[in-house]
């Protein structure tokens, strides 16, 4: 008895719960207020773009000259940085070391060349004067030997043996008093003007390797070329620093103050943007945080878009006019490589008017 009447109330539970189920399941959820409210365009007329905040300067990849191992990183991220301080230095000690070789190398050429033009030292002209009163003194002797024998009147007394060489002896004597006077005038005239231009053209030669040799180190201290804060450093000391733009930047700096924003702008709107209209950034993710923007300049070339907001109704293919504005963060936490909404006051969309232009027919009480 209490069989029959629990089954039936069983299945008539099981069909109200179903129904209540399907009833419930076919209503639309109820929409949930948003994390955060979207920002609102200030203007009643205005073209919208996603604007990447910049440097100033633009974001300035910075690159070495040659490849090598870092050997000292000087740059700190949010460092600010003036024009010619280090970034970081790649090991240089060989190219130091063939430095000092060719200032050695430029102080002989130097040395050589003051000897030259300072002309001869006082003790070699007295050695000099010394070898050709000795050469004189020896020519003297040789004469007064050969005029002693060519005096004998027996000429049987000396043989024509002696006589022939006393009178080389004194060609000997005269020729060793020539040599010693041309010695002496050639100090006494100091260097020759050719050696002098050669000595010279060996200084010119030997400088021009040390100012290689010094570029060279050089090229290994990257240095900062302009004023600006640090934004990114991607390398330590110890790692290799590779040339030709492979990979990420080592250090990435430019001008934050003031930033800079580039806003993408479809081509479609391009034509409705003016230079002299307003326009205001708001940041994502909090509304209140505006700002108002003043022009800098349209790009030249209208680019392929990159910056991509992620909505499902954008396109990659599509193409950009690229404006750049100026903002003044002041106090507020605006960074370098953020997103934001920028809106732009532009004319009006004016609907094309018709090719086929509608008329309306005209009744014969109005003609009358």
């Amino acid at each position: 008895m209490i069989r029959a009447i629990v089954i039936p109330l069983l299945a008539i539970a099981g069909v109200v719960f179903a129904a209540y189920s399907v009833v419930q399941g076919s209503k639309p959820p109820r929409a949930m207020p948003p994390v955060v409210q979207p920002s609102l365009p200030p203007y009643p007329s205005f073209v919208a773009g996603s604007g990447l905040v910049e440097a100033s300067t633009e974001n300035i990849a910075i690159g070495t000259h040659v490849a090598g191992i870092a050997v000292e990183v000087a740059a700190r991220v949010g460092a600010q940085i003036h024009a010619g301080e280090l970034l970081f230095r790649i090991d240089d000690r060989e190219q130091t070391a063939q430095a000092l070789l060719a200032e050695a190398a430029l102080d002989v050429a130097r040395a050589e060349l003051a000897r030259l033009e300072q002309g001869t030292r006082p003790e070699l002209l007295m050695m000099a004067r010394a070898r050709t009163a000795q050469a004189n003194a020896a020519l003297s002797e040789a004469q007064a030997n050969l005029a002693l024998i060519e005096r004998v009147a027996d000429k049987r007394a000396t043989s024509e043996e002696e006589l022939t060489r006393r009178r080389y002896a004194v060609d000997a004597a005269r020729a060793r008093v020539d040599e010693a006077a041309q010695d002496l005038a050639q100090l006494e005239a100091g260097a020759w003007a050719p050696d002098i231009e050669i000595a010279r053209a060996r200084v010119a030669q030997a400088q021009a390797v040390l100012n290689a040799a010094n570029i060279d180190v050089e090229r290994r201290r990257v240095l900062a070329p302009v004023d600006a804060t640090i934004l990114q450093v991607n390398l330590r000391a110890g790692e290799y620093a590779s040339a030709g733009g492979s990979g990420p930047p080592p250090v990435v700096l430019g001008a934050t103050r003031p930033l800079h924003v580039r806003i993408d702008i479809d081509e479609h709107d391009a034509w409705r943007v003016r230079a002299d209209a307003p326009a205001t950034a708001i940041v994502r993710g909090n509304a209140e945080m505006r700002f108002d923007l003043r022009f800098v300049r349209f790009e030249a070339m209208i680019v392929p878009k990159r910056s991509l907001s992620g909505e499902s109704t954008e396109r990659v293919d599509t193409r950009v006019l690229q404006a750049i504005y100026q903002l003044d963060p002041g106090d507020s936490p605006i960074y370098v490589g953020q997103q934001v909404d920028a809106y732009i006051e532009a004319l009006p969309l004016v609907p094309p008017p018709s090719p086929h232009p509608m008329t309306t027919p005209v009744s014969p009480e109005t003609t009358r």
